[in-house]
């Protein structure tokens, strides 16, 4: 592999060159079998022979983008602690604005700093049909390494945007769609009477959802407590609640 495609890659490990060349990586066998089967632009694809051999079939329309690597050079352009499969190098998606339709479930992310909560919501959005996330600007970035490795392949499902939450509630609340909050003093998810349209929001790991956002909650929940932990997951707290909703 040419030093100067090393250089290019590991350089694609940091936000800022991520943000000005508009691209990320993908990492592992099943994140790069989910990304050859989605609508993501690839440019580069670095296998290994071995992952090249086992999906032959699925990869021969890539074949000009491929390159076959060894184990050894696949290590150091990767992120990961142990890579003996791919690495690819895919352009981002436009930070387009999501609305939300008629019978539709849309979460809304506020200040979720950690890339692996944030990697796992999307994963767990994906297994609840959940597919789209509006995020506020402080919320760790989808390309993140950490947030595409925890997805297990589900970014490709699930539409993520950024925008300004304040705006973006304001409009919401105008069209009488029901807001619900995860706060400790909210009605029981288990016997909550959920919408069949709606947006859940959640809030950042350690203050819950910003102060200045609690207006535009039309319907607050919470998660009961049995034992004496004094928390929950953001990313766990988050699929309770969505199997609560798409259980009623």
């Amino acid at each position: 592999m040419h030093k100067n495609t090393i250089k290019f890659i590991k350089s694609l490990h940091l936000k800022k060159f991520r943000k000005e060349e508009a691209l990320f990586l993908v990492e592992g066998e099943k994140s790069i079998m989910e990304l050859v089967r989605s609508d993501f632009e690839i440019l580069n694809i670095y296998l290994t022979q071995e992952m090249y051999d086992t999906y032959v079939g699925e990869l021969r329309e890539y074949e000009h983008m491929i390159e076959i690597v060894s184990i050894a050079d696949l290590e150091r352009i990767s992120t990961l602690e142990f890579n003996d499969t791919g690495l690819a190098v895919v352009k981002q998606k436009a930070n387009t604005q999501l609305e939300v339709n008629d019978g539709e479930l849309v979460l809304v992310l506020d200040d979720i700093r950690d890339p692996g909560n944030l990697g796992t919501i999307i994963r767990t959005a994906d297994w609840y049909g959940v597919k789209k996330i509006v995020c506020s600007l402080t919320t760790a970035e989808v390309y993140n390494t950490k947030v595409i490795a925890a997805s297990m392949g589900s970014f490709t499902r699930v539409a993520v945007c950024y925008t300004e939450l304040h705006i973006f509630l304001e409009n919401q609340k105008e069209k009488k769609i029901p807001i619900l909050g995860a706060l400790l003093n909210g009605t029981d998810v288990h016997t909550f009477s959920y919408p069949k349209t709606g947006i859940l929001m959640m809030g950042n790991e350690s203050n819950g959802i910003h102060e200045s956002l609690l207006p535009y909650i039309t319907h607050k929940v919470t998660i009961p407590r049995y034992g004496n932990a004094e928390s929950l997951n953001v990313s766990m707290a988050t699929g309770i609640i969505l199997d609560n909703w798409k259980r009623s």
